[in-house]
């Protein structure tokens, strides 16, 4: 199987380019940190050398599907590797304007193909995991959109012209496949002229479910990151069947485990909360959410239940989420209900997968049983 340059990274780029000048291997790591790929385009090296390279390192990801939402702020892609393995990035752009005082272009990553954590309100999680990403098909993502905002596509105004954050909130889960996770933020939070590609490790977020053994490693590392806790579920029982990775971290557990985090880094935690219509959006699932999290001084954000091929669930009504909200708000915890980017085009988070899934004659696994327990629970 022919190398990954990013996989190599500068230091192995120069050990295949040892026949060279040292600067060629710095040359081609520039070209790759602005999400140039094709070997042929990177015109500052000599033909004969661009034509060998591109014979020896595996070719580009393909954007085999791409969309756009929200009037351009929005824009999927779905890239294909050479082996077949598909995954979803997600790029929003949030201009500056009256109520945002700097623009962002934030770009929400993928980490595994599929998932192998089976929640049974997911898209990912009905393909089951197909396999790990390498750090080099990770980069790739955040690359890819690099390139876009670069042009030539127009962007809508007030929009900046590169990626300013990124989110480990897409397919797969980030802290099963940790190493890859850790690598790509410290690539991603290391200045360009060192290499990587220049954010501030505080625009960076890695999501998770809530594996207590990853987000002790985390805490030990220090790392100035955003760390987000999908809870979904202020109970253990209705968690078991919402998110079951909580039969072997229950929510005592995983609280107490971020609860060290915080105290060991000094960052805040987010608090994700899926709202799914007659499942957990009670006003009593509200209070007691807020009785678990009042401690953590978290932020929670809520999200309306997307609606995804092969799964009846909806969210809420838009009066019971703000009521919802509301019940949160009066106990003292921070939330706001997330805008789901992409619905106007059937293409929310999970979709795009879902919907080259089943077109390619791929089954999406169901777990109706779970569901069915879920809302049994529930009652």
């Amino acid at each position: 199987m022919k190398p990954d340059p990013y996989d190599l990274g500068l230091d192995g780029l120069e050990a295949v380019l040892d026949d060279q000048p040292a600067y060629r291997a710095r040359q081609m790591w520039a070209w790759l940190q602005r999400g140039v790929h094709d070997p042929q385009a990177m015109t500052d090296l000599p033909k004969p050398l661009r034509q060998r390279l591109a014979a020896t390192f595996a070719p580009s990801p393909e954007v085999t599907r791409q969309s756009t939402a929200d009037g351009g702020l929005t824009r999927k892609v779905l890239l294909q590797y050479a082996d077949g393995e598909a995954v979803e990035s997600v790029l929003m752009l949030y201009p500056k304007n009256g109520r945002r005082d700097h623009a962002r272009a934030t770009v929400c990553v993928s980490s595994q193909a599929g998932c192998a954590l089976a929640c049974p309100f997911c898209a990912t999680g009905q393909a089951g995991l197909r396999r790990q990403l390498t750090f080099g098909e990770v980069a790739r993502q955040v690359t890819v959109m690099q390139r876009l905002l670069a042009g030539p596509v127009e962007l809508p105004a007030g929009c900046p012209p590169q990626v300013t954050n990124v989110v480990f909130m897409g397919m797969g889960e980030p802290l099963s496949n940790l190493d890859v996770t850790l690598r790509a933020v410290r690539w991603l939070a290391t200045p360009t002229e060192a290499g990587g590609f220049g954010l501030s490790a505080r625009s960076l977020t890695v999501s998770t479910v809530g594996l207590v053994p990853g987000i002790a490693r985390l805490a030990r590392l220090k790392l100035p990151i955003t760390l987000a806790v999908s809870l979904h579920a202020p109970n253990d029982e209705l968690r078991d069947h919402l998110v079951p990775v909580n039969r072997h971290f229950p929510l005592a557990q995983l609280l107490t485990a971020v609860q060290r985090y915080q105290a060991t880094t000094g960052r805040r935690v987010t608090i994700e909360y899926i709202l799914i219509a007659g499942v957990n959006d009670a006003l009593e699932h509200a209070a007691e959410l807020a009785r678990r999290v009042a401690a953590l001084k978290a932020h929670v954000n809520l999200i309306p239940m997307n609606p995804t091929p092969g799964i009846a669930w909806t969210a809420p009504s838009v009066q019971r989420q703000r009521a919802f909200a509301r019940v949160l708000d009066e106990q003292g915890v921070a939330a706001t209900i997330r805008h789901n980017r992409g619905g106007d085009i059937d293409a929310a988070c999970g979709q795009l997968y879902a919907d080259y899934a089943l077109a390619s004659g791929r089954m999406l696994r169901v777990d109706r049983d779970a569901g069915q327990r879920a809302e049994v629970v529930r009652r």
